[in-house]
C-alpha cells in the first residue's frame, strides 16, 4: 500500500487516522481463546482432577479432545454462519493427531496429555498473533473530503467514500464497546454501500386424499430486508 500522503487529493488534509480496538473483534479472539482454555482444562482434568482415571487411556483422551472441539466448531459456525470455523478446528485436530501418530507419541498417554497442552498453547499463540495482525491491518483515514478504508494482510483492500455520497449513518455499540469506549459506524450511500440483506422464507403445503386419487399443493414466498452490514474494511469498525 502507498503512504497516506501519496493518496491524498490536491488541497486535501488528513483529519484523523483510526484503527479498530482489539476487543471489537472479540468473535475472532474467542476462537483462539477457546483453543487455549480447552487445552489447559482438558490437561488439568486428565492429570490432577478427580476424573483423571477416566482419561488413563489415550484414545479416550483424544476422543474427548476431538468431540468437544468439533462441537464448539459447529456451534461457532452456526452462530457466525461461517463453516470455515469448523474446518479450521478440524484442521487443527488433524494436524495434532498426525503429529502424534507419525512420531509414535500416541502410544504413551502421558506424552499425549502433555502434547495436547503444549500444542494448544502454540496454536492459540499463532492464532492470536494472526488476529492481532489482521486487526492492525485496518486503517480508516479521515480527511476533510472523504473517508479512505484500507486493510488486508494477504489481499490488500482499499475503498474511498466522499462525504457528499453518504445518505445515512448506522451506529452500533455493544456491551464491551460501552465499557471500553468503542463502537462501529457504517456509512450508507444511495447506491447501497454499507447495506446487506436478511432473507426470510415461509412455505406451506396441503394434501387432500380420496379413495382413488390424492392432490398435493405447495406454496412459498420470501422476503428480503436491507440492513446495515458490510465488511470490517468498509466500515469504521470498533473505533
Amino acid at each position: 500500500m502507498v503512504k497516506e500522503e501519496e493518496i491524498l487529493l490536491k488541497d486535501e488534509h488528513v483529519e484523523k487516522i483510526l484503527t479498530p480496538h482489539p476487543l471489537s473483534f472479540m468473535g475472532l479472539q474467542s476462537l483462539w481463546l477457546f483453543i487455549l482454555l480447552w487445552g489447559v482444562l482438558l490437561w488439568w482434568l486428565a492429570t490432577f482432577s478427580q476424573y483423571a482415571s477416566i482419561f488413563s487411556n489415550q484414545f479416550v483422551f483424544l476422543g474427548t479432545w476431538w468431540g468437544v472441539t468439533v462441537l464448539a466448531g459447529i456451534i461457532a459456525s452456526l452462530i457466525a454462519i461461517r463453516w470455515r470455523i469448523l474446518f479450521f478446528y478440524v484442521g487443527i485436530l488433524l494436524l495434532g493427531t498426525i503429529i502424534l501418530w507419525q512420531t509414535g507419541w500416541v502410544n504413551d498417554v502421558g506424552i499425549v496429555k502433555t502434547f495436547v497442552l503444549v500444542y494448544s498453547i502454540a496454536i492459540s499463540a499463532l492464532f492470536a498473533l494472526s488476529v492481532f495482525a489482521y486487526v492492525k491491518s485496518h486503517r480508516y483515514i479521515i480527511t476533510d473530503l472523504r473517508i479512505i478504508f484500507k486493510g488486508g494482510i494477504i489481499k490488500k483492500r482499499e475503498r474511498t467514500l466522499r462525504y457528499d455520497k453518504i445518505t445515512d449513518v448506522d451506529g452500533e455499540q455493544g456491551i464491551l464497546g460501552q465499557i471500553f469506549g468503542f463502537g462501529t459506524i457504517i456509512p450508507i450511500t444511495q447506491s447501497g454501500f454499507g447495506l446487506g440483506s436478511d432473507q426470510t422464507f415461509a412455505a406451506g403445503g396441503v394434501e387432500a386424499q380420496s379413495k382413488k386419487i390424492g392432490v398435493f399443493g405447495f406454496a412459498g414466498g420470501s422476503k428480503e430486508v436491507k440492513t446495515p452490514r458490510t465488511r470490517s474494511y468498509y466500515e469504521r469498525h470498533g473505533v
